[in-house]
């Protein structure tokens, strides 16, 4: 089976491309460093010729609000354009748990944007659904950093890990559409400020964690049922433990 990663040179990608490739499948990576550009269109259609499934893993190149939503919607329209014209018959696209419950984030209403074009589209279609990366804690911190205390959200956090995310994405990718939404969750849920905690003592950070109700979630405010799943959808568990996470190269450096 063809399968393209959109995004495929990045974070997901990367750890997604050999594991279809050891499967047997041919898996290439489509991305800006390819000469695809799902903006502006150019390569889209050489790219996804033959393909029998697109995978979407791409990430917005800039931050602010209007422009993450203009990316995602140019961006997630173009491709489903572009799979339809090359007869793809599944499109497989990755997001965030929790997106459509907060809407104070531009990103994930770009999110939102994205998976609502997808749904909307008449395309074979399957949305998975993680939870932040294990690897997201350190941009967390250093965001809710005021005057070297981290002012974490209060709330429930259940972070994954990136090599489970791309296993469930392999998984998704191999199998038939479900024109669904899927949940991925890591093992372990408990208040964000403990695995902040857990991520500075591990990173021999010594910046002091404080739990704030007033703190946002990247401009959102964040409650128990923000970020988790709440069994709305089908939920998967990935298996890796953030302590075994911690305890690989890219975890505790």
């Amino acid at each position: 089976m063809k399968i393209v990663v959109i995004g495929g040179t990045g974070q997901i990608g990367r750890k997604l491309i050999p594991i279809l490739t050891a499967a047997g499948h041919e898996a290439s990576a489509a991305s800006p460093s390819t000469g695809v550009d799902t903006v502006t269109g150019e390569g889209l259609a050489e790219a996804l010729a033959g393909a029998q499934v697109v995978v979407d893993v791409t990430n917005a190149p800039a931050w602010g609000d209007d422009e993450v939503l203009q990316f995602f919607t140019t961006s997630t329209g173009n491709l489903l354009e572009a799979g339809r014209a090359a007869g793809a018959g599944h499109h497989v696209a990755l997001t965030i748990v929790g997106a459509d419950r907060n809407p104070g984030s531009g990103y994930q209403r770009a999110k939102v944007a994205q998976e609502n074009l997808i749904i909307a589209s008449g395309r074979p279609y399957t949305i998975l659904r993680a939870t932040q990366f294990y690897s997201f804690l350190e941009t967390i911190a250093d965001g809710a950093t005021v005057d070297g205390v981290v002012h974490s959200p209060v709330g429930a956090f259940q972070p994954v890990s990136e090599d489970n995310v791309a296993e469930t994405l392999a998984e998704i990718a191999l199998a038939p559409p479900v024109d669904g939404i899927i949940d991925l969750a890591g093992p372990e849920k408990e208040p964000m400020a403990q695995f902040l905690r857990r991520f500075l003592d591990a990173t021999y950070d010594r910046r002091k964690v404080v739990e704030d109700p007033q703190a946002r979630y990247f401009g959102g405010v964040m409650t128990d049922t923000s970020l988790v799943p709440t069994g709305d959808h089908p939920t998967r568990t990935g298996a890796m433990t953030f302590p075994e996470w911690l305890s690989r190269p890219e975890g505790a450096r």
